[in-house]
């Protein structure tokens, strides 16, 4: 049996995780993760640190493997941060992507990276794929200059857009839905903006997304969101209610409130029509992905 060779980049990460999870039993697969910390977050899967803006590193890493497909899930998040450390943004946000294009070629390996809503401007969303980009944050600037140079390479690609990142982890990483369930449950008073609408998307989903991507062997554009457009407050409400929490403790404010560094999309979300059609790409609503999350918290 000829196994396919998947390269995981940003492997301990909220949705690296997940990726791990669904491929290391795959009996068809070969699994190479990779990310920038010491150790990784599965004992189970072969393991490299890996830094891929170190451009020798990344050539080093694809030559010995010879994927066939990279999946790029490794980004520098942090929004507000990027504001103030934009060379380090660069480096992994672009740099590192050019350098995974480049070197993709190799093991002609179909690279798939995951970009953002965060490259729109939020005045007139939810977008499609071929709405204008116009992005007001660096994180933003530095995830559309990725697109565009994946787009002028020669390089077989796939680019996801997504917003809102949310799922279970094993190791038990913090995401918006267990932050709200956390802190509701300590009695903590929390503030959610009301301004901010986008339909939040599940790592499962996501996951499943990807899968047919590379079964389908798909490139271009393609957003994966949620099923549900809502702001951020709303969100909160749902998660709240269904894990019986008291609502009386998410205080509504606006994003101005906040004061943070980097702009945010205000009317955003995506719209996944293209990758329903083309991929059967069918989000769960919110409530069935509580209930799949209420699974790992409880335990």
């Amino acid at each position: 049996m000829i196994k396919k060779r998947i390269m995981i980049i940003g492997s301990n990460g909220l949705l690296g995780e997940r990726l791990v999870e669904y491929y290391k039993d795959n009996q068809k697969v070969e699994l190479l993760c990779c990310s920038i910390e010491e150790y990784s977050c599965s004992n189970e899967v072969e393991y490299i640190k890996l830094d891929i803006s170190l451009k020798p590193d990344v050539r080093k890493a694809i030559k010995s493997f010879y994927p066939d497909v990279i999946i790029n899930v490794a980004a520098f998040t942090n929004v507000d941060a990027c504001e103030t450390e934009k060379d380090s943004a660069w480096k992994v946000n672009v740099d590192g992507v050019e350098n995974l294009a480049k070197y993709a070629i190799i093991s002609d390996a179909h690279l798939i990276h995951i970009s953002t809503d965060y490259i729109f401007d939020g005045t007139s969303g939810p977008y499609d794929e071929n709405a204008l980009p116009n992005p007001q944050s660096y994180y933003g600037r530095t995830k559309l200059a990725s697109e565009n140079l994946l787009k002028n390479y020669e390089t077989k690609s796939t680019i996801i857009r997504i917003n809102v990142l949310y799922g279970p982890t094993s190791s038990g990483k913090t995401d918006f839905v267990r932050w709200v369930v956390e802190s509701l449950r300590e009695r903590k008073l929390i503030r959610i903006v009301t301004d901010q609408i986008n339909n939040p998307t599940f790592t499962e989903d996501l996951v499943g997304g990807i899968n047919r991507i590379i079964e389908l062997n798909k490139t271009g554009i393609y957003n994966m969101g949620g099923a549900e457009l809502l702001s951020r407050f709303d969100f909160t409400l749902k998660i709240a209610e269904y894990f019986e929490l008291d609502t009386s403790l998410i205080k509504e404010i606006v994003t101005s409130d906040l004061q943070q560094a980097a702009k945010r999309p205000l009317k955003s979300g995506l719209i996944n029509l293209k990758a329903e059609s083309e991929l059967n790409y069918k989000p769960r609503n919110i409530e069935h992905a509580l209930r799949f999350m209420k699974r790992y918290l409880e335990n």
